[in-house]
């Protein structure tokens, strides 16, 4: 049987040899016909496709569906290519790479709510996607409903209703880190008639999403496929050819794209996206563990660890691990303790985002909304975001930093 150790790092492993083939120009684009292939696609920046007459541009305008390029704000060349690198990685049908892992939440509950609708959301998402649930989206006339994220199947059951067009889950949560039964939501949502919508930033190549039921998924691929902390970017993925429709219907009304250069980065990143986050998956269990048994830390937050309440649904959904969690210390400790230690680490930046090379930490107390009793809200709690550092030291530098609480 595979260790946990083992686990963590084996599905960003398998990925490699996918990784490292796609997106690459055919032979018989120019301008390199008849001469060879990059092994990189080019940057391809432009507003303006000209056509040889206007029966080709109405027939290319029709195409809108088809990754070509038509005019700048509908794609480039470079950003069709990455959207088929993430649809093969996510096994899914098409993507639309849009500007953010924000823009991907939103532009998903946009196009699959209406006035009228109601929608379900976990109490434990991404603090903006709540926020934009409450403001724009009350604004435009849905109702949001905020679930647990560890609810029963008879429990979704009791909150659908007839106007109920969205579940959108995020599996692991955000801060907290609650793994959900995605088959389960899948199962409750189709049974009426909503569609289930995955915030997979955490899972993204190592959860497969339309596998398991969902029918849209959303990411920041700034975090691992970036993974260098130079772009901003994020995709929406979708499994059959009816919501790709609706979906690039919708974004090209919304106007949301990537810049080519940003999608270049982002094909570059993931070249090596497989590598480097197996490095890092070991080096969070490594780091997860040492923690977990220090006297100052209550509980660690890691789908990857054997006491995790979201261990069993991990080994049985994920082929690897992610290099975010957070700690949560004793409840003995201030907030302003937790701060002064937080200050005093050197190999861990203070910032968002995660994913990328660099370590990174975060404090989540008093930075978390919920309406359901926050998990571990009477102890302070901060996240650690793994990066390429050597585990020895990223150990040092938390030993240290714990010894001035």
């Amino acid at each position: 049987m595979m260790t946990d150790e083992d686990k963590v790092a084996a599905g960003w492993e398998r990925l490699n040899s996918l990784l490292v083939r796609l997106a690459r120009p055919a032979p018989h684009d120019a301008p390199f016909r008849n001469t060879g292939t990059l092994v990189n696609m080019p940057v391809t920046r432009g507003s303006t496709v000209l056509f040889p007459d206007l029966d080709t541009m109405r027939r290319v305008g029709n195409g809108r569906y088809d990754h070509i390029a038509i005019y700048g704000a509908m794609g480039t060349p470079v950003q069709h290519e990455l959207e088929r690198a993430v649809a093969a990685i996510e096994n899914g049908r098409d993507t639309q790479i849009v500007s953010s892992g924000l823009a991907a939440c939103t532009t998903a509950l946009l196009t699959w709510t209406a006035s009228g609708g109601h929608c379900l959301i976990p109490d434990s998402c991404y603090g903006p996607t709540r926020r934009f649930a409450d403001t724009m989206l009350r604004r435009f006339g849905v109702e949001t409903t905020y679930y647990d994220p560890l609810i029963s199947e008879a429990g979704l059951r009791a909150l659908m209703r007839p106007e109920t067009q969205v579940v959108f889950a995020e599996s692991p949560g955000s801060h907290t880190f609650e793994i959900q039964d995605i088959p389960m939501l899948a199962r409750v949502a189709h049974a009426h008639k909503a569609c289930l919508i995955l915030d997979n930033t955490w899972g993204f190549g190592i959860f497969t999403p339309f596998d398991h039921g969902v029918d849209v998924s959303v990411q920041a691929l700034t975090k691992y496929a970036g993974g260098h902390s130079d772009v901003v970017i994020g995709a929406i993925t979708v499994a059959k050819e009816e919501e790709w429709h609706r979906l690039r219907d919708a974004a090209i009304q919304l106007g949301q794209l990537a810049a080519p250069d940003e999608c270049w980065l982002t094909l570059r990143g993931l070249r090596t996206m497989g590598v480097r986050l197996a490095r890092q998956a070991r080096t969070a269990l490594i780091v997860a563990k040492w923690l977990a048994d220090r006297p100052e830390v209550r509980r660690v937050l890691f789908p990857a660890l054997p006491d995790d309440p979201g261990y069993a649904l991990w080994q049985r959904d994920f082929s690897g691990a992610g290099p975010l969690f957070s700690v949560v210390l004793q409840p003995s400790y201030s907030r302003a303790a937790m701060e002064t230690m937080v200050n005093s680490l050197s190999r861990f930046g203070i910032g968002a985002s995660w994913g990328g090379f660099e370590s990174l930490v975060l404090p989540t107390t008093g930075g978390v909304t919920r309406s359901l009793p926050e998990c571990h809200a009477d102890s302070p709690a901060f996240r650690l975001g793994i990066g390429l550092d050597d585990p020895a030291d990223l150990i040092a530098d938390l030993q240290q930093g714990l010894a001035r609480l």
